[in-house]
């Protein structure tokens, strides 16, 4: 079986995820059909050392699967919404998934498996540079 890979470029950053089409099925074939993404990444408000995309009322039409508040640096969130806006959660170290309405679970789909030792400067930049591009893209 093979796998799906996605480039996500952030900044001068290169990462490559693993799709977690196993896991978050619905989430990921949602997420691919929309392949190039472009948006801005901005430092998370309330969930520690994380990122965020936020989408507004973005609707990508699935709901909750392989969800959690806890990921793990490089384990990429889709938040469908309700309590809180939808987004994109991007962890670079330690997080707990939340807003101003409390803790959060979002779905987890990708996973950095390329890039990892990056996840620190990204972090730094998001927080002391300010928002910065990002792209996803299938790997070729």
């Amino acid at each position: 079986m093979s796998m799906t890979s996605i480039q996500i470029i952030v900044a001068d950053l290169t990462f490559i995820a693993r799709v977690e089409e196993e896991e978050a099925p619905r989430t990921c074939e949602a997420f691919l059909k929309i392949l190039p993404f472009r948006n801005k990444l901005i430092q998370a408000r309330w969930s520690g050392e994380s990122a965020w995309i936020p989408l507004g009322d973005y609707q990508l039409g699935v709901g909750f699967e392989n969800h959690t508040s806890h990921p793990g640096p490089g384990q990429l969130l889709f938040y469908p919404g309700g309590f809180s806006e939808t987004e994109i959660l991007f962890p670079y170290g330690s997080t707990c998934f939340a807003s101003k309405m409390g803790q959060l679970a979002g779905n987890h789909f990708l996973t950095i498996v390329q890039g990892q030792e990056q996840l620190k400067e990204l972090g730094r930049k998001v927080m002391w540079e300010g928002a910065q591009d990002i792209t996803f893209s299938l790997k070729s």
